[in-house]
């Protein structure tokens, strides 16, 4: 197998990743149906700038030591679930609906760039596959292990960019249908919470049982 095959097999993992519900999808659309489209893209471009993070941990090797030290995991697998759960049940425990409130602009977009941000950096999912995936691909003969790093970045926020950009596109129309619908809202509100709070549980006891 060539090194374009590599990339392309690389692609579909990837792709095969993202695109299955989890913790970063499950923000970018609550972001969306909460703050609309801009707040949406601003989740999905901080879960980008995390996975800037996780490829450049992997390259100085902080990911080999959460391996080699599984409390170090463990404490980031908690951590990372109890941070979406406590979102999902502060949505849950609202009495607002979406698309109720006015967004609070720039600054709203940026505090949910640093939420997305944490998010990709909290969740567990991202950290297996740069530990069991991402170094298979990385080989010397290819040239240098720098570039190679940056163009498979490049293929995971693609991918990321494609798939919660639709999500946030989709669930930034699903608000304006529920704007002129209270009830509606408030039950979508609830709904997102449960989502958030399921995934957090999920992805948590799938991390902590590979271990």
């Amino acid at each position: 197998m060539n090194h374009y095959e590599q990339l392309w097999l690389f692609f579909a993992l990837v792709f095969g990743i993202v695109v299955l519900p989890g913790l970063d999808m499950a923000f970018v659309m609550g972001s969306a149906l909460a703050g609309g489209r801009g707040r949406g893209l601003a989740a999905v471009a901080g879960i980008v700038a995390g996975g800037v993070c996780h490829v450049v941990m992997t390259a100085l090797g902080i990911s080999m030591l959460i391996k080699l030290v599984p409390g170090a995991f463990n404490a980031l697998l908690l951590a990372g679930a109890l941070y979406i759960a406590w979102i999902g049940i502060s949505l849950m425990r609202s009495d607002d609906a979406f698309g109720l409130k006015p967004d609070t602009g720039r600054r709203s977009a940026t505090a949910t760039f640093r939420r997305g941000m944490l998010t990709s950096l909290l969740n567990p999912k991202a950290y297996l596959f740069m530990l069991a995936v991402f170094p298979q691909f990385l080989r010397p003969d290819y040239g240098l292990i720098w570039l190679q790093a940056l163009i498979l970045w490049l293929i995971i926020a693609l991918n990321q960019v494609c798939v919660y950009g639709g999500v946030a596109l989709m669930a930034d129309r699903a608000r304006v249908w529920l704007q002129g619908k209270p009830a509606a809202g408030a039950l979508a509100t609830r709904c997102v919470g449960i989502l958030l709070v399921a995934a957090a549980m999920f992805t948590g006891f799938e991390g902590w049982q590979r271990l």
